[in-house]
Protein backbone atom coordinates (compact mmCIF):
# COMPACT_ATOMS: atom_id res chain seq x y z
CA UNK A 1 0.00 0.00 0.00
CA UNK A 2 1.40 3.35 -0.98
CA UNK A 3 1.32 6.17 1.52
CA UNK A 4 0.47 9.04 -0.82
CA UNK A 5 -0.97 11.16 1.97
CA UNK A 6 2.58 11.92 3.14
CA UNK A 7 3.58 13.27 -0.25
CA UNK A 8 7.32 13.77 -0.53
CA UNK A 9 7.69 13.85 3.28
CA UNK A 10 7.80 10.07 3.82
CA UNK A 11 11.57 9.96 4.37
CA UNK A 12 11.36 12.70 7.02
CA UNK A 13 8.48 11.00 8.85
CA UNK A 14 10.28 7.64 8.66
CA UNK A 15 13.38 9.11 10.34
CA UNK A 16 11.32 10.85 13.03
CA UNK A 17 9.59 7.55 13.76
CA UNK A 18 12.90 5.68 13.76
CA UNK A 19 14.31 8.21 16.24
CA UNK A 20 11.20 7.95 18.43
CA UNK A 21 11.37 4.17 18.52
CA UNK A 22 15.10 4.11 19.24
CA UNK A 23 14.69 6.70 21.97
CA UNK A 24 11.75 4.83 23.46
CA UNK A 25 13.89 1.69 23.67
CA UNK A 26 16.72 3.49 25.46
CA UNK A 27 14.74 6.01 27.53
CA UNK A 28 14.54 4.08 30.80
CA UNK A 29 17.61 1.87 30.47
CA UNK A 30 20.21 2.51 33.15
CA UNK A 31 23.65 3.27 31.70
CA UNK A 32 26.78 4.93 33.05
CA UNK A 33 27.27 7.34 30.11
CA UNK A 34 30.95 7.74 30.94
CA UNK A 35 30.36 8.29 34.67
CA UNK A 36 30.54 6.14 37.80
CA UNK A 37 26.75 6.41 38.31
CA UNK A 38 24.05 4.42 36.53
CA UNK A 39 21.08 6.48 35.35
CA UNK A 40 18.52 6.60 32.56
CA UNK A 41 18.09 9.18 29.82
CA UNK A 42 14.91 10.21 31.60
CA UNK A 43 16.83 10.82 34.82
CA UNK A 44 19.69 12.76 33.24
CA UNK A 45 17.19 14.99 31.42
CA UNK A 46 15.54 15.70 34.75
CA UNK A 47 18.92 16.66 36.23
CA UNK A 48 19.63 18.81 33.18
CA UNK A 49 16.36 20.74 33.53
CA UNK A 50 16.97 21.26 37.24
CA UNK A 51 20.45 22.59 36.49
CA UNK A 52 19.02 24.86 33.80
CA UNK A 53 16.30 26.23 36.10
CA UNK A 54 18.57 26.53 39.13
CA UNK A 55 18.45 30.33 39.24
CA UNK A 56 14.67 30.42 38.85
CA UNK A 57 12.03 29.55 41.39
CA UNK A 58 10.54 27.09 38.95
CA UNK A 59 8.20 24.49 40.35
CA UNK A 60 8.75 20.84 39.58
CA UNK A 61 5.45 20.78 37.65
CA UNK A 62 6.70 23.59 35.40
CA UNK A 63 9.95 21.75 34.71
CA UNK A 64 8.01 18.55 33.98
CA UNK A 65 5.81 20.40 31.48
CA UNK A 66 8.84 21.87 29.69
CA UNK A 67 10.38 18.43 29.52
CA UNK A 68 7.13 16.89 28.27
CA UNK A 69 6.76 14.32 31.06
CA UNK A 70 4.11 13.82 33.70
CA UNK A 71 4.59 15.29 37.16
CA UNK A 72 4.70 11.77 38.59
CA UNK A 73 7.49 10.74 36.20
CA UNK A 74 9.41 13.89 37.07
CA UNK A 75 8.92 13.23 40.80
CA UNK A 76 10.11 9.62 40.45
CA UNK A 77 13.20 10.81 38.61
CA UNK A 78 13.87 13.39 41.34
CA UNK A 79 13.52 10.62 43.96
CA UNK A 80 16.00 8.35 42.13
CA UNK A 81 18.48 11.18 41.53
CA UNK A 82 18.28 12.18 45.19
CA UNK A 83 18.94 8.57 46.25
CA UNK A 84 22.00 8.56 43.96
CA UNK A 85 23.27 11.74 45.60
CA UNK A 86 22.85 13.86 42.45
CA UNK A 87 20.09 16.12 43.83
CA UNK A 88 19.28 17.66 47.19
CA UNK A 89 15.79 18.59 48.40
CA UNK A 90 14.95 21.80 50.25
CA UNK A 91 11.93 23.63 51.61
CA UNK A 92 11.50 27.19 52.76
CA UNK A 93 11.42 27.90 56.47
CA UNK A 94 7.80 28.09 57.53
CA UNK A 95 6.63 26.20 54.42
CA UNK A 96 7.28 22.48 54.38
CA UNK A 97 4.78 21.89 51.58
CA UNK A 98 6.70 23.36 48.65
CA UNK A 99 9.76 21.27 47.83
CA UNK A 100 12.68 22.69 45.90
CA UNK A 101 15.38 20.56 44.32
CA UNK A 102 18.92 21.64 43.59
CA UNK A 103 21.83 19.75 42.06
CA UNK A 104 24.43 18.49 44.50
CA UNK A 105 28.17 18.91 43.89
CA UNK A 106 28.22 15.26 42.78
CA UNK A 107 25.27 15.96 40.43
CA UNK A 108 27.19 18.78 38.77
CA UNK A 109 30.28 16.59 38.40
CA UNK A 110 28.33 13.65 36.96
CA UNK A 111 26.47 15.93 34.55
CA UNK A 112 29.77 17.40 33.32
CA UNK A 113 31.17 13.89 32.71
CA UNK A 114 27.94 12.89 30.96
CA UNK A 115 28.00 15.90 28.62
CA UNK A 116 31.60 15.23 27.61
CA UNK A 117 30.71 11.60 26.88
CA UNK A 118 27.58 12.26 24.78
CA UNK A 119 29.11 15.21 22.98
CA UNK A 120 31.92 12.97 21.72
CA UNK A 121 29.56 10.05 21.10
CA UNK A 122 27.09 11.89 18.85
CA UNK A 123 26.53 15.59 19.39
CA UNK A 124 29.74 16.85 17.79
CA UNK A 125 28.58 15.33 14.50
CA UNK A 126 25.01 16.57 14.96
CA UNK A 127 26.32 20.08 15.67
CA UNK A 128 28.45 19.99 12.50
CA UNK A 129 25.29 19.33 10.47
CA UNK A 130 23.29 21.90 12.42
CA UNK A 131 25.98 24.53 11.79
CA UNK A 132 25.20 24.24 8.07
CA UNK A 133 21.56 25.21 8.59
CA UNK A 134 20.33 28.77 8.44
CA UNK A 135 18.64 30.13 11.55
CA UNK A 136 15.34 30.04 9.64
CA UNK A 137 15.83 26.36 8.76
CA UNK A 138 16.69 25.55 12.39
CA UNK A 139 13.51 27.32 13.54
CA UNK A 140 11.49 25.36 10.98
CA UNK A 141 13.00 22.06 12.12
CA UNK A 142 12.39 22.95 15.76
CA UNK A 143 8.76 23.78 14.95
CA UNK A 144 8.30 20.44 13.12
CA UNK A 145 9.63 18.51 16.12
CA UNK A 146 7.56 20.59 18.53
CA UNK A 147 4.35 19.96 16.58
CA UNK A 148 5.11 16.24 16.48
CA UNK A 149 5.85 16.17 20.22
CA UNK A 150 2.61 18.02 20.99
CA UNK A 151 0.60 15.38 19.12
CA UNK A 152 2.43 12.57 20.92
CA UNK A 153 1.83 14.23 24.28
CA UNK A 154 -1.86 14.56 23.41
CA UNK A 155 -2.04 10.89 22.37
CA UNK A 156 -0.38 9.86 25.63
CA UNK A 157 -2.68 11.97 27.79
CA UNK A 158 -4.88 9.67 29.86
CA UNK A 159 -7.46 12.46 30.20
CA UNK A 160 -7.86 12.68 26.44
CA UNK A 161 -11.46 13.02 25.36
CA UNK A 162 -12.83 9.70 24.14
CA UNK A 163 -13.88 9.58 20.53
CA UNK A 164 -17.50 10.38 19.98
CA UNK A 165 -19.89 7.45 20.11
CA UNK A 166 -21.09 6.23 16.75
CA UNK A 167 -24.15 4.33 15.67
CA UNK A 168 -23.20 1.08 14.05
CA UNK A 169 -25.70 -0.57 11.73
CA UNK A 170 -26.60 -4.11 12.65
CA UNK A 171 -26.75 -6.31 9.60
CA UNK A 172 -30.02 -8.08 8.97
CA UNK A 173 -29.69 -11.80 9.43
Amino acid sequence: MKLEWMGNHRALIEKIIKYGNAYSNAYKLQRSYGTDVMFSASQIQTLEYILEAEDKDEKMSEMAARLGVSRSTFSKNVKHLTEKGLLEKYHLSGNRKDIYVKPSAKGREVYEQYTQFVRELCFNEIFRYADRLSEEDKETFIRILDLFADVLLWLGDKKQEPSPRKLIKIDDL
